[in-house]
C-alpha cells in the first residue's frame, strides 16, 4: 500500500542555492527514493517561482502566495508565520487523513489554529527561530530592520512554546533539541540532522596554498565574520586569504583589497565556490551565531582539506571529529600557522568520512523519519 505524505515548505525548494533549502530538497528527493508519494506544498515569491523539476519527485505540487505586509500585521501572530495563512492549503490538507510535515515554525499555522486535529503532524525546526531574529537583533545597523527583528523575536517566542506542545518537533539540530525540550517545553522531540547532497568525503588529498572564509555576505552576520577574520586574524600574517560570497559590501570589497595577500571573490558560481573550497588549504570558518546548524562548514567538511572553526559554528552539528577550533583571534592565528603547512592526508580524509557518515547518513535517517511519520 503507498505511503502519502503532505509536506508543507516555507519556501520553493528548488533552485538549491541558499542554506534554508538544502534540508528541504534532499529529504523530498530521499524520500521519494525511498517510495513516499509526496504532496508538496510551497510558498513562491517574486525571486522564487513554480519549479517544473519538484515533479520529478512528488505526486503533485501545490504553490501559493505568501500575504502582503500589511495584511499580516499581527500582535500574537509573528509575520514569518501569518505572512503563510493560506486558505486553499488548510483545505487540501483537509482532503485526506495522509501524515503533515511541517517545514519550518515559518508553516504552522494551521496547526496553531487547530485545523489538523487527530492528524500525524511533524514539525521541522530548521532553528529556534526566536533565538535566531534576536542574534539578528545585535547584528543589525538598520534601525527598521532591527525593531522589526526585535518584535518578531518576541512574538515567535510565545508563539513556538505553543506550536512545541501541538505537534512532534524535530530540530536538525542536537542544540536546538535540547532547547526545545528544557526550556519551551515540548512534548515530543526527535533530533534528525540535516538531509545533504554530499554522500562521502571528497576532499583533496595534499596542499592548497591559501586560506578561505565563503557564506552569503549579504547577511550581516556573515559580513561580520569576514571584517573580523580580515582585521584581526590576518591583518598582521602574510597568509594568502580568500573571501568570497554574494552581495559583499562596498565597505568590504576595500578592506579585502588593503592588503597584498587577501582578496574578495564576488559573486561566485556554484562552480567556482566548490573550486574554492576543494583548493583551499584551510576552510577558515568562525560564526558569531549560536542558532541552527552551519551548512557551510558540512560543505567544507565533504569537499575541502583542513576545516578550522570556532565552537559556536560546530555546535549542535553532532560532530566532535574532522575539524580544528580556536576561540579569539590568537588561537585562529596560532591554528592557521600550523595547518597552512600540514599535508591533508588520505588517513584525515578517511577519519572525517568516517565521522561524517555516522551523523549525516541519509539513507539512515530517511527510515528514521518514515517510521516516526507512520
Amino acid at each position: 500500500m503507498d505511503k502519502h505524505l503532505h509536506i508543507v515548505t516555507h519556501d520553493v525548494p528548488w533552485p538549491v542555492d541558499y542554506g534554508g533549502v538544502f534540508d528541504l530538497f534532499y529529504k523530498i528527493k530521499i524520500l521519494h527514493e525511498q517510495g513516499i508519494q509526496i504532496h508538496l506544498h510551497c510558498f513562491i515569491n517574486k525571486n522564487r517561482t513554480e519549479q517544473s523539476i519538484l515533479n520529478r519527485y512528488c505526486a503533485s505540487v501545490h504553490y501559493y502566495k505568501r500575504r502582503q505586509p500589511f495584511s499580516s500585521i499581527s500582535f500574537k501572530i509573528p509575520w514569518m508565520v501569518r505572512s503563510r495563512y493560506n486558505k486553499e492549503l488548510i483545505a487540501r490538507l483537509q482532503e485526506d487523513n495522509h501524515p503533515i510535515l511541517l517545514e519550518g515554525i515559518h508553516c504552522t499555522y494551521p496547526l496553531y489554529r487547530k485545523a489538523l486535529r487527530d492528524r500525524t503532524v511533524c514539525v521541522r525546526l530548521h532553528n529556534v527561530e526566536h533565538l535566531y531574529y534576536g542574534a539578528l537583533v545585535q547584528h543589525e545597523s538598520n534601525w527598521a530592520k532591527k525593531i522589526y527583528y526585535f518584535i518578531e523575536s518576541k512574538l515567535l517566542r510565545r508563539y513556538e512554546q505553543a506550536i512545541c506542545q501541538m505537534a512532534t518537533v524535530i530540530p536538525l539540530s542536537e542544540k536546538d533539541a535540547a532547547y526545545c525540550t528544557h526550556e519551551l517545553k515540548a512534548k515530543n522531540v526527535r533530533f534528525l540532522p540535516a538531509f545533504l547532497p554530499w554522500k562521502q568525503t571528497e576532499s583533496l588529498t595534499g596542499n592548497g596554498n591559501f586560506c578561505l572564509y565563503q557564506g552569503n555576505l549579504a547577511i550581516n552576520e556573515n559580513e561580520k565574520a569576514a571584517q573580523w577574520l580580515l582585521e584581526q586574524v590576518f591583518h598582521a600574517m602574510p597568509i594568502p586569504f580568500v573571501i568570497a560570497g554574494n552581495h559583499p559590501s562596498e565597505a568590504l570589497q576595500q578592506l579585502a583589497h588593503k592588503m597584498q595577500h587577501t582578496c574578495i571573490v564576488v559573486n561566485p558560481s556554484d562552480y567556482e565556490m566548490e573550486d574554492l573550497i576543494k583548493k583551499a588549504q584551510i576552510n577558515i570558518l568562525p560564526s558569531f551565531n549560536q542558532t541552527g546548524i552551519k551548512l557551510k562548514l558540512l560543505n567544507a567538511m565533504f569537499n575541502g582539506r583542513h576545516c578550522l572553526a570556532n565552537p559556536a559554528a560546530v555546535e549542535g552539528s553532532a560532530l566532535t571529529e574532522g575539524f580544528a577550533t580556536a576561540t579569539d583571534a590568537d588561537s585562529f592565528k596560532e591554528a592557521i600557522q600550523q595547518l597552512f603547512s600540514e599535508p591533508f592526508t588520505e588517513t584525515n580524509k578517511q577519519h572525517r568520512n568516517a565521522a561524517l557518515q555516522n551523523v549525516y547518513d541519509a539513507q539512515k535517517n530517511a527510515r528514521a523519519l518514515i517510521e516516526w511519520l507512520y
